[in-house]
């Protein structure tokens, strides 16, 4: 089979399951810069398609498939917003990884139970130089995603008992007595 058929085809059935079913998991995202210790957050997120809802520190963000809403506990405000699908794109590592495929270089290899997808970014003008994915091979569940850029600054996701469900939790944030800044 083609190398660049097994690449796409692992990367585009992980794709597709997410738009099927939803991804549940724990997550942690580190942030390191070249010569400083990495800043590493914890959370919790649901994702299906476009959609996801996220919780970190003391903000829960989520996207309905047309608002973006971002509430912060501290404030007690509830931001309303329209994201643009480069936004969309940035918050989403895997619609981040489907909007690189057609400008990349692709390269695959099984790492124990998981392989792991590298997308190289024909022009790095942009910022990133590499994007790699790691997918448990049998059950497609990603379980961390580096994204490199110039500069030597890496972010790093890792997904904790990570599951896919059927059920479809609201993807929106209602919060009574909350201050509301719609700018849609």
């Amino acid at each position: 089979m083609n190398f660049l058929l097994i690449t796409l085809t692992v990367l585009q059935s992980l794709l597709a399951t997410l738009e099927e079913k939803t991804l549940v998991s724990d997550f942690s995202i580190s942030i390191a810069e070249q010569q400083a210790q990495p800043i590493t957050y914890t959370g919790d997120l649901a994702m299906h398609g476009k959609q996801f809802r996220l919780n970190m520190f003391n903000m829960e963000a989520a996207y309905d498939g047309n608002a973006l809403y971002m509430y912060s506990e501290e404030l007690e405000e509830l931001t309303l917003s329209t994201p643009t699908e480069e936004e969309l794109t940035q918050t989403n590592p895997f619609l981040y990884a489907q909007a690189l495929l057609p400008v990349c270089q692709y390269a695959e290899k099984a790492v124990g139970d998981k392989t792991q997808i590298t997308l190289t970014p024909n022009d790095q003008s942009a910022g990133i130089t590499k994007f790699v994915l790691r997918v448990t091979t049998t059950t497609l569940l990603p379980t961390a995603v580096e994204i490199h850029e110039n500069g030597g600054k890496t972010t790093t996701l890792r997904l904790n008992n990570a599951h896919y469900t059927d059920e479809t939790p609201s993807f929106v944030i209602e919060k009574e007595g909350a201050f509301i800044n719609d700018l849609r």
